[in-house]
């Protein structure tokens, strides 16, 4: 029944763009992608260190309830990562320290939560990847109902089942398995262009000329 399911997931992005994606920075992926995904300024990283990359092990839940985070994390395989829909509602977290304990145990990616979280000062200090809306310190119910491995939506990022999921410290990004590849190839070749202007930076010879060039295409009226 629509909002009380469990699906298994069926199909994830490949091992080795979960491993390639983990030496590129989210924001130059984000600018791949023309800048038009994004999982919404307020989930941010709330671990001391660390990237995260893997496959969206999804949840959609009841804001406040965590019955089907903890049956996605018995479920979840090592490298998954379980990405919450939780409304955005921060009265109550989601996951503590007593799950993500559990994540790291069984080798799962990261949690990213579209909600809030507790023990924040315990998983502030640690390197496994968790991204999230909000802290408090007020529990969650465990009651239901809620969605395993159906697509989920927050901040315009639609995050499909086996997905492939980033984040580091700007926050957390969504590509699609199907374009892991083109997006990779463009990210590359932007880092590669983005060294050769450090390089001019360092050098004293970066070239603005396209300023001035975009202001008069635009129309900029100069005022003596």
């Amino acid at each position: 029944m629509i909002g009380f399911r469990i699906h298994e997931l069926a199909q994830r992005v490949a091992p080795e763009w979960v491993e390639k994606y983990k030496t590129l920075p989210v924001a130059n992926v984000s600018d791949c992608m023309w800048r038009m995904t994004a999982g919404g300024a307020d989930l941010r990283p709330m671990h001391a260190m660390g990237v995260l990359s893997g496959p969206a092990f999804t949840v959609k839940t009841r804001p406040g309830d965590n019955l089907m985070v903890h049956k996605a994390l018995a479920m979840a395989q090592p490298g998954d990562v379980i990405v919450v829909d939780a409304g955005g509602d921060v009265t109550n977290a989601i996951i503590g320290e007593l799950m993500v304990a559990t994540a790291e145990r069984k080798g799962l990616g990261g949690f990213i939560i579209y909600g809030a979280i507790r023990d924040s000062g315990e998983i502030g200090q640690g390197a496994f990847p968790v991204y999230a809306s909000g802290v408090t310190h007020r529990g969650p119910y465990k009651d239901g109902p809620g969605e395993i491995n159906v697509p989920v939506s927050f901040g315009g990022m639609v995050i499909r089942p086996g997905d492939l999921v980033i984040g580091d410290e700007d926050g957390c990004l969504c590509v699609p398995r199907e374009e892991v590849a083109a997006i990779y190839e463009a990210t590359v070749a932007k880092n590669q262009a983005e060294a050769v202007m450090m390089e001019d930076i360092a050098n004293g010879r970066l070239d603005t000329s396209w300023i001035d060039r975009t202001l008069e295409q635009r129309g900029c009226e100069y005022v003596k």
